[in-house]
């Protein structure tokens, strides 16, 4: 059995992000899903200053051990300013520190959403360009435009924007 880590580019308690990436995993058939919280690997922010004094803190580990065990990654980043969260730059830039190709040439379904019409796109541009340089092995990528008109109940009600997830899904879901 093929396992996927899913998690948001955030730490919001209520993360729109987070939802969607559970529900993308979910339509993974066949997988064993571990739906990961930034929350449960609090770091301090990175400076090259810490780093020296204090090495690099076990938790920046911990993440990129989850990563380097997966088959495959679920990722939904949230966008704040038009990239991605300060928490998720934080872990991305400790774990680069651990390993420059962090996410190992994983299957990595790459994901956005926001309560506006854009859905996170402006970020999820920006990982899309910037992942492939660190190990990132992106096979789908898919925003999700106006969360609250769109997702209900733990799902995609829009048929459209629904089935474009699905065709996503199944890129992962042969790339594993």
């Amino acid at each position: 059995m093929k396992h996927i880590i899913a998690f948001a580019g955030s730490d919001s308690k209520t993360s729109i992000n987070k939802q969607l990436a559970t529900y993308a995993a979910s339509l993974v058939d066949g997988a064993d899903v571990t739906v990961l919280d930034l929350n449960d690997f609090k770091l301090p922010v990175y400076s090259m200053n810490l780093e020296l004094s204090d090495g690099i803190p076990d938790n920046a580990q911990k993440f990129l051990d989850r990563v380097k065990s997966s088959d495959g990654i679920v990722l939904s980043l949230a966008e704040h300013n038009g990239t991605y969260a300060t928490v998720f730059k934080n872990l991305f830039d400790w774990m680069s520190r651990l390993d420059g190709k962090l996410w190992s040439n994983k299957p990595m379904l790459l994901m956005a959403t926001s309560p506006g019409a854009r859905g996170g796109s402006t970020g999820l541009q920006i990982a899309q360009g910037r992942f492939g340089f660190m190990g990132g092995n992106i096979v789908g990528s898919f925003s999700l435009p106006s969360f609250g008109d769109n997702f209900l109940d733990g799902k995609i009600t829009n048929k459209e924007l629904n089935d474009q997830l699905l065709e996503e899904v199944n890129q992962l879901a042969e790339s594993i």
